[in-house]
């Protein structure tokens, strides 16, 4: 068995809300507004030869009517510009459009890092998200909106511990299942908001943890142990520190 770490950014070959409302501890609908699902499709010129990938799909949402903000390497795996504008799909529950955006700044310390985007016009009558200043709290309860496989999922879930070592260090680990699915948030859910109970943004996705299981069957893809994390993020401090140095 081998554990590693799997990008939730969704990339996109060639070739509905699911809502467990009796497990959130806050309005699903209310936080639904603040996130959007973001794809990215490649002209010519961008795709290679030797890849059979046409765009990537994640998730972001909205510090402003003008700004979102995602997983730093989605802006990197969506190749957007701090200066050349470039079209996005962005879809929400308040239907889809596409916008040209940029890569405003992106924020951290650490190797995961936060990327806020410009958008080239504003989106009206969007919910954005306000912060949350104090760090979480070891069984902190948290709940994340996400767009995995394009599909809108509001999971509730609850913090863990900060990491302060090793290649995730500066991380927030969070444990987030849907009854026994423990990979409900999965690829595509890279830059959805993790909120806490009063609706302030406390941390991003970036990666979830899965093991690989050789079976007779072949490999299996499964989640990490019960009690244990299985999704890392981004604590949203990295987001208000640069604020203050601004």
């Amino acid at each position: 068995m081998r554990l590693r770490a799997c990008c939730a950014l969704v990339f996109i070959a060639l070739f509905s809300t699911a809502v467990r409302a009796e497990t959130v501890c806050i309005d699903p609908p209310l936080l639904a507004r603040s996130a959007v699902s973001i794809t990215r499709y490649f002209d010519d010129a961008e795709r290679s030869a030797q890849s059979s990938i046409v765009a990537t799909r994640a998730t972001a949402w909205f510090q402003s009517p003008a700004t979102i903000v995602t997983a730093a390497h989605v802006a990197s795996g969506m190749k957007l510009s701090t200066q050349e504008w470039k079209p996005v799909r962005i879809e929400g529950d308040a239907g889809g459009r596409l916008i040209s955006v940029r890569i405003q700044r992106v924020v951290g310390s650490h190797s995961e890092k936060l990327a806020v985007l410009e958008l080239e016009a504003p989106v009206p009558n969007v919910r954005s998200a306000t912060i949350r200043v104090a760090p979480l709290v070891p069984e902190d309860h948290v709940v994340t909106v996400a767009y995995p496989d394009n599909h809108l999922q509001v999971v509730a879930g609850r913090f863990v511990q900060y990491a302060d070592s090793g290649r995730l260090a500066g991380s927030a680990l969070l444990e987030i299942y849907d009854g026994d699915n423990r990979l409900v948030i999965d690829y595509g859910a890279s830059g959805a908001p993790v909120f806490d109970c009063e609706g302030r943004v406390a941390a991003v996705i970036s990666i979830v943890m899965t093991q690989t299981l050789s079976t007779p069957f072949g490999v299996m893809r499964i989640s990490t142990a019960w009690g244990s994390p299985n999704v890392v993020s981004v604590p949203i401090q990295q987001l208000t520190e640069f604020s203050k140095v601004q």
